[in-house]
């Protein structure tokens, strides 16, 4: 079904707040075949160059590249993952953090398989789901939240993490999904690498490992680049690369200890890292807030509903009662985890506000529906499930995002 682009638009929550009308999308001047979104965990935006990365680069120079992308708060992998799946802020689909409490259902942790599985934690509705709920088969390498069973649905076709399984031969399992019959060939595919982000952690943002990963990763993109070409499909696959966030440099002893933030007697630390979610113990809550509120060597600490408004963080109930953000370049971490982190190495860490620079996210594209050598000015990420959405020809869910940010690189109607 061939929709109207307006009405893509206007499926966005916060178009009813525009005071002028947004100007109507283009016309898509042929139906893409499929379209492909690729995730690089922790790409900073800076790392995009011609010398460092030639594939990604010439992406964006065949098709639109964005100066930036802004993540969502908290800039970790998973809440923004499932941003950029359903165009929801994290705190209205629920993944707050990469660990959480709901009182309904228990403890979240990334490597906790069976709670990355269970539909329960995943609101709204991510990409995926919408396109199977119209008709549109879809595919998924690893990308977070897509082994669940979302509202009932998954993808057609999934496969769980598993980092084991080399970035080459996930290029090649999704190319192997493009060459399966018309019934079976899904139209939208989505896949992960985690591995720049276990780099930057590892070495820091800057290091020569983080160097080799970006090589690697993008002779990657020129495998995905190159079997697209070999089958015909570079002028009739739309392909889009992102990232989650960026990545800040962490000194060498840049860390503390969440027990010296608050004592456990008097509140338990849900969450730590970057942004730190406290929950005070029963009756010591005035007590906690005490040690807690304001500003920090570290950190600055609000209640929940106090929280920067440009964060748009707070009132989902699994947010703790209090947060704490650490400056950027500092972590705070459970006892155990610091005592095993050697106290002279550079490390990286994300998790920081979005609005740093370390923080930006990567955005380029290519192929039927883009403008080759568009630039695009710093959009959020909630931008691309409604993009997503426009490609596939797809009714948007309710959603956070808004198309117009991405109009100047898309193809007016031939």
């Amino acid at each position: 079904m061939h929709l109207n682009r307006t009405a893509v638009l206007a499926a966005s929550f916060f178009l009813s707040a525009c005071s002028t009308p947004a100007p109507r999308a283009p016309d898509s001047p042929a139906r893409p075949q499929a379209v492909v979104i690729v995730s690089i965990d922790a790409f900073r935006a800076g790392y995009l160059s011609p010398r460092t990365t030639p594939n990604l680069a010439r992406i964006a120079r065949e098709g639109a590249q964005a100066d930036w992308m802004n993540p969502s708060y908290p800039s970790l992998t998973f809440p923004n993952h499932y941003t950029l799946a359903t165009g929801l802020r994290p705190d209205r689909h629920g993944i707050i953090h990469n660990r959480m409490n709901d009182a309904d259902i228990g403890d979240f942790a990334v490597a906790d398989r069976g709670a990355v599985d269970d539909g329960r934690w995943w609101g709204g509705e991510p990409i995926w789901v919408t396109a199977e709920k119209q008709g549109v088969r879809s595919a998924s390498w690893a990308w977070p939240g897509s082994s669940a069973a979302i509202g009932g649905v998954r993808p057609s076709q999934w496969v769980a993490y598993d980092e084991k399984v080399p970035p080459a031969r996930r290029v090649d399992d999704v190319l192997a999904w493009l060459d399966a019959p018309p019934a079976q060939r899904p139209r939208l595919i989505s896949m992960y690498f985690e591995q720049l982000d276990k780099a930057g952690h590892d070495y820091g943002p800057d290091s020569p490992q983080v160097r080799e990963t970006l090589a690697r990763l993008d002779a990657v993109i020129g495998r995905l680049y190159d079997g697209l070409a070999s089958r015909g499909l570079l002028d009739r696959v739309d392909l889009v690369v992102v990232s989650d966030h960026g990545m800040a440099e962490v000194g060498p002893g840049h860390a503390i200890g969440v027990d010296t933030m608050i004592d456990p007697s008097i509140a338990s630390v849900v969450s730590d890292g970057q942004s730190i979610g406290v929950s005070p113990k029963p009756g010591r809550e005035r007590e906690a807030e005490r040690r807690l509120l304001g500003t920090h060597a570290q950190y600055d600490c609000w209640k929940r509903g106090a929280l920067p408004a440009h964060w748009h963080y707070g009132t989902n109930p699994r947010v703790p009662p209090i947060v704490c953000q650490m400056h950027e370049g500092w972590d705070a971490l459970y006892p155990a985890k610091l005592a095993k982190r050697p106290p002279h190495a550079t490390r990286g860490s994300h998790g920081y506000d979005p609005a740093l620079p370390s923080m930006r996210a990567l955005f380029v594209a290519r192929g039927p529906s883009f403008v080759p050598g568009a630039r695009l000015a710093p959009f959020d990420n909630v931008d691309v499930y409604p993009l997503l959405a426009y490609l596939l020809g797809l009714e948007p869910a309710p959603n956070d995002g808004d198309l117009t940010p991405l109009l100047p690189a898309l193809r007016p109607s031939r």
